[in-house]
């Protein structure tokens, strides 16, 4: 686990020299086909040396939820151990592991005409004024999300309004469902926050340089979108699509790209601080490499978990 642009994607690389894992990505924006650019997806010269599982499995439109990647998780990981092999999770949805670890309950099925309901209030009132209406009928749910936390705030709305019943209620009933495993559970965790920070608008930096309204121009003209897709919220997209409506400038694109960037490693750190039985690794963020020290010092906490989980 990790925040963004702290050095997941090359670590595994090294990891996977040494260990015999198959990776299952754990990222809610690389779950996207044609969607290359923008959320720094692993080019195909690095997925041929190390495949990964739920990359590139949804177009675009289409709608995935913790729920299911959960229920697409768990047949791998009992494919990737009877293969005798060890299931290497990557990424930084936190909500995704989660739900991994623990199950989810049972909701409503999604409702279109809530959905759409809700995504036009939004746009219209401001998403703000969206969590207070949440708070007003489900406090305890409106209380664990940030007001920008858009995509959680619609849907706790849209079950309320379809089923008559909050979704903390519906949480409550959850039955915990523990993984059949031992795990072993590591996080990247940059020194510094200053680090991080030049790390991601170097990143961002790049990704505009290499096409990204361009790859977003593309999606709009070859799938029927819209802003309030779970897609089109990630992160650069969501700021691509402002600039492509002329409602931003190309130096608002970038300051505000960098800017919901930083907020959502905020996020990441956030969930992990609280995060129980997390052993952190130190990442060195000055170079754009994975440092040796870092790579041993990984390798050798995960050789002395595996052989703690293994007795």
């Amino acid at each position: 686990m990790g925040p963004t642009a702290c050095g997941k994607t090359a670590l595994a690389e090294s990891i996977a020299q040494h260990f015999p894992v198959e990776v299952i990505s754990v990222d809610s924006a690389l779950i996207y086909r044609h969607m290359d650019i923008g959320t720094a997806k692993p080019d195909a010269e690095y997925l041929a040396r190390l495949p990964h599982h739920l990359i590139d499995i949804r177009d675009p439109d289409q709608r995935y939820s913790a729920a299911d990647f959960r229920r697409d998780a768990l047949p791998l990981m009992a494919d990737i151990t009877a293969r005798g092999h060890i299931p290497l999770l990557v990424g930084g949805t936190m909500l995704y592991f989660k739900v991994l670890f623990e199950g989810i309950a049972e909701l409503p099925p999604a409702d279109t005409a809530i959905r759409q309901q809700i995504l036009s209030d939004a746009e219209q009132l401001g998403w703000q004024a969206m969590h207070q209406r949440l708070a007003a009928v489900d406090p305890s749910t409106a209380a664990a999300l940030h007001p920008n936390h858009s995509q959680r705030i619609q849907r706790a709305l849209e079950v309320y309004y379809s089923s008559g019943e909050t979704l903390s209620s519906h949480q409550a009933r959850q039955q915990l469902e523990a993984l059949p495993y031992r795990v072993a559970q590591l996080a990247l965790w940059p020194a510094e926050r200053s680090e991080l920070h030049a790390r991601i608008a170097q990143r961002f930096d790049q990704i505009l340089h290499q096409g990204l309204v361009d790859e977003l121009r593309a999606l709009r003209r070859d799938f029927d979108l819209h802003p309030g897709m779970p897609s089109m919220r990630s992160v650069g997209y969501r700021q691509s699509w402002d600039y492509i409506e002329q409602r931003i400038s190309e130096q608002q694109l970038r300051e505000q790209g960098i800017a919901a960037t930083r907020q959502l490693a905020k996020r990441q750190l956030t969930w992990l601080r609280k995060w129980p039985g997390l052993h952190r690794l130190g990442a060195d963020l000055h170079s754009n490499e994975v440092s040796n020290q870092l790579i041993d010092t990984s390798l050798l906490k995960i050789s002395k978990l595996l052989h703690e989980l293994s007795d």
